[in-house]
């Protein structure tokens, strides 16, 4: 187990060096937003978080490209060092999500960068949701035929057989997730730090089940997040951007599946859960009663908007972050 610690802090090690010149690669080839103009999941404006958000026009993004090229090469690095049995596809079910997802992300970058609302760059939000589906179904495909997960495990219910059924249920989990960090990276620190707080939970189920190969990729991942948030605290140098948003929220996802306990993944990400979900329900809300449930979704914003300092509205859900992984982490160990 030291050696899977000893990679988490060379990791960090790594990342960490790295940042600084890759911040100003960022700077140089203007990988920078250069007016306050975001959209939500649907391409709506989201005028009032450009509103409290206007000074951070010229901060890089993009953070989460150097972490998927650190991790990636890193965990192909240890596999052969220690000699690991390589399982070629969970390895492939880890890699294409990280690097697909990441893929699919940096296009939005991109998008945000040239300003760009036709031809390829185009691509309109359906369509994106679209991709996503099918890359997630590429993953639970790969989870059912090729790793033999077709059930979950309930533990007031025990064992629930999905059969085929169960490549849906990990897409439908994968999604989930990936929109989910993406929206809640909004404030500064606010996913980065959550993501260490679920990967830290995550790493010790796969140590209780003996998945070395699993823990020693989740630790590895964590150690370049947590290189990653020292410079995406508020105010931040440095953004994950939808490269970094959409990889982490989709590989942390498929770590909850391998690991086997789906319960608990969605305790852990508890804070996750509630982000997404209030955006969904203030959606539903306007389309079927005519008005919102509340001001502003998703939840950071309304905090934002109730007065609450944006390192306040973090902190406080990071501690959150942790409540919920404390009972993830109780059922887990049921």
């Amino acid at each position: 187990m030291e050696q899977i610690f000893g990679f988490s802090i060379l990791s960090l090690f790594i990342t960490g060096i790295l940042l600084v010149p890759f911040i100003d690669f960022l700077y140089k080839i203007k990988l920078q937003r250069k007016e306050q103009k975001t959209r939500d999941l649907f391409n709506k404006r989201t005028k009032f978080f450009d509103k409290f958000s206007g000074w951070k026009v010229g901060t890089p993004f993009g953070g989460g490209l150097l972490i998927i090229i650190v991790v990636t090469m890193l965990t192909l690095w240890a596999y052969g060092i220690f000699h690991i049995e390589v399982k070629f596809w969970e390895l492939f079910a880890l890699l294409f999500t990280f690097i697909g997802f990441g893929i699919l992300g940096f296009y939005d970058d991109l998008k945000k960068i040239f300003n760009k609302d036709s031809g390829f760059f185009g691509l309109k939000p359906v369509h994106k949701l679209t991709i996503q589906w099918i890359l997630a179904l590429i993953v639970g495909a790969v989870m059912y035929f090729n790793l033999g997960y077709s059930f979950v495990y309930v533990h007031w219910f025990g064992q629930i057989t999905l059969g085929v059924f169960y490549i849906l249920f990990a897409a439908f989990v994968i999604v989930s997730f990936t929109n989910a960090v993406n929206i809640s990276d909004g404030l500064d620190g606010l996913s980065a730090g959550l993501l260490i707080i679920c990967l830290s939970a995550f790493l010790a189920i796969s140590g209780s089940i003996l998945d070395r190969f699993l823990s020693l990729f989740i630790a590895i991942l964590l150690g370049s997040t947590l290189a990653f948030l020292y410079f995406n605290i508020y105010k931040a140098r440095l953004w994950l951007g939808d490269v970094g948003a959409l990889s982490l929220g989709a590989i942390l996802a498929v770590i909850g599946l391998l690991t086997g306990k789906p319960l608990p993944v969605a305790l852990i990400g508890g804070v996750f859960v509630i982000e997404i979900g209030s955006s969904l329900l203030q959606i539903l809300s306007r389309k079927f009663l005519g008005k919102r449930i509340i001001s502003v979704a998703p939840l950071h914003l309304f905090f934002l908007q109730r007065g609450w300092e944006e390192p306040k509205i973090v902190m406080r859900a990071w501690l959150l972050g942790v409540v919920f992984a404390l009972l993830g982490l109780y059922i887990a160990f049921l």
